[in-house]
């Protein structure tokens, strides 16, 4: 009787065993769905219009679409996200808004959370916020601006706060007082 109660006992182990592993690997499957490979050159439906909709209410277009807040959003979409030679200027030096399309474009999507997670920019572009976004956000940005592909030019470099930027630029307000 003991070896039955052994072999019964042993036998429920490896089912419950068996459907918490299927289960896991379908859980597994679903979280793959989010983690196609960023060669795959298919976008699926639902990840380009979060991908979209992400970059509209984050505001990326504000700054590194040329015009994009001037014109009150109505620049084509192929426009998107190329960079901008408006300077912002500040204690730090003088930013430019870099050209998420030749960005991305250099990096792989593992590398783009990783950056998205440690990376600290210079003001005013806000990387605390994606360090707020989820991994599966983060990838339908990428997987968005992969799948504009690269264009238009690199943003000018960063300037040192000793160095007179051309205009136009942004005069960020110095954080000291202003004497009277």
């Amino acid at each position: 009787m003991r070896i039955s109660q052994t072999v019964l006992a042993s036998t429920l182990y490896l089912l419950l065993l068996t459907g918490i592993t299927a289960t896991a690997a379908a859980g597994d499957k679903v979280d793959r769905i989010d983690q196609v490979s960023p060669s795959d050159k298919k976008l699926d439906k639902k990840t380009e219009e979060r991908g979209r909709y992400i970059i509209k209410i984050a505001g990326c277009n504000d700054c590194h679409t040329a015009g994009y807040a001037e014109a009150a959003g109505k620049i084509p979409e192929q426009d998107w996200l190329k960079g901008d030679t408006i300077g912002w200027r500040g204690p730090w030096g003088t930013t430019y808004a870099t050209n998420l399309r030749l960005y991305m474009h250099n990096l792989s999507e593992d590398q783009w959370i990783h950056v998205s997670r440690t990376v600290k920019f210079r003001p005013p572009m806000p990387w605390f916020v994606l360090r707020e976004m989820t991994d599966v956000d983060l990838r339908a940005i990428y997987r968005f601006i992969r799948h504009l592909g690269p264009a238009g030019e690199q943003a000018p470099p960063y300037l040192l706060p000793d160095q007179e930027p051309p205009k136009p630029y942004i005069l960020f307000p110095s954080s000291q007082e202003p004497s009277q």
